[in-house]
């Protein structure tokens, strides 16, 4: 387990709902106890002991937890989990004899008695310690086996360069080997980059690095629609120092061509634009939208890259991704902050 994980576990038990659940559990636990045959004192009096002593137990441990949380940071859930049984064995004992000394004469409790309700809130402790333990450790497998999923779901999302554009980039430096042999030349080198982005390479990366990405995609894809395919660049100089998730633009421009270039019969426009409004900035492209006269058939919609691009940016709370549709015109937008 990671540190900021164990540190945002440790943290955890500042929130209100904790506190509540522990306070609730308590007075379950103290209730079952009074309602165990034959208790040596009134009921009313071992709940109101039994209450006393959980709550104590319950919220000094917890207490104690908080004021170790730096200590405890970076450790694992086991030696978390260890210190925690440790910590409500010593609290439980040592709150049962405060009870005994403070109240002992008041409630008539014998030191029989209170080796008794001693014992009891230590196995209670140490069972209720073990369910919390074993909780934990499902919990954490649970939520590594979701990060995992899910990590896998945004490795599959973030490689997915589509086989098409694959055989048709490979196809278009074909015809060009003995035409225009530097140009090839250019055009694996530009595959090479793209791969390397979609396979490997940080989480994040420079917006300068990410744009140059989706040139180099627009470029091969050019070379394809030739005279139907016309992009704008609109993009301040210097570039601003932004950093967002890798291949966050590429499929932008990807499903641009697909269903604004490949998609018609006409040619068609697309415009990459990057300018500032208020507290952050917009990243957009924009691309025509084939009439129904000029669309291809089976070719219809906006969907293919969109969802998966959603899918990945749906855990930042940096970049979000928003879409429209006007005027035979649609626009996807990136908002950095």
């Amino acid at each position: 387990m990671s540190e900021a994980y164990s540190n945002n576990q440790l943290e955890a038990l500042k929130q209100p709902t904790t506190i509540i659940w522990i306070v609730m559990a308590g007075e379950c636990i103290a209730a079952i106890l009074a309602l165990t045959p034959s208790p040596a004192t009134n009921r009313w009096v071992y709940f109101g002991l039994a209450s006393l002593g959980i709550q104590w137990v319950g919220l000094l441990t917890l207490a104690t937890l908080l004021s170790l949380r730096r200590i405890l940071s970076g450790r694992s859930a086991l030696a978390i989990s260890a210190a925690t049984l440790l910590l409500l064995q010593l609290l439980t004992w040592a709150t049962s004899g405060v009870i005994l000394w403070t109240f002992g004469a008041y409630w008539q409790l014998s030191t029989g008695a209170w080796l008794t309700l001693s014992l009891q809130l230590s196995g209670i402790a140490l069972l209720v310690g073990l369910m919390g333990m074993a909780a934990l450790n499902n919990h954490i497998r649970v939520r590594q086996l979701a990060v995992r999923a899910k990590q896998a779901e945004i490795d599959a999302l973030t490689a997915r360069v589509q086989p098409h554009f694959l055989f048709n980039a490979l196809n278009a430096a074909a015809t060009l080997v003995h035409r225009e042999p530097q140009r090839v030349e250019q055009i694996l080198l530009d595959l090479a980059d793209l791969f390397r982005a979609a396979l490997a390479g940080p989480a994040e990366i420079d917006i300068a690095d990410e744009i140059l990405l989706a040139q180099r995609y627009a470029e091969i894809e050019s070379i394809r629609f030739g005279q139907r395919m016309r992009v704008e660049w609109q993009l301040p100089s210097p570039l601003p120092a932004l950093r967002l998730p890798r291949l966050s633009l590429q499929p932008l421009v990807e499903n641009a061509v697909h269903h604004g270039i490949e998609n018609s019969a006409a040619p068609g426009s697309i415009v990459v634009s990057l300018a500032p409004a208020g507290a952050q900035w917009l990243l957009s492209v924009d691309n025509s939208v084939p009439d129904a006269t000029q669309a291809v058939p089976h070719r219809n919609g906006h969907k293919v890259g969109l969802s998966a691009l959603r899918a990945r940016l749906a855990g930042s709370d940096r970049v979000a991704l928003s879409t429209t549709q006007a005027a035979g015109r649609f626009q996807a937008t990136l908002s950095i902050r």
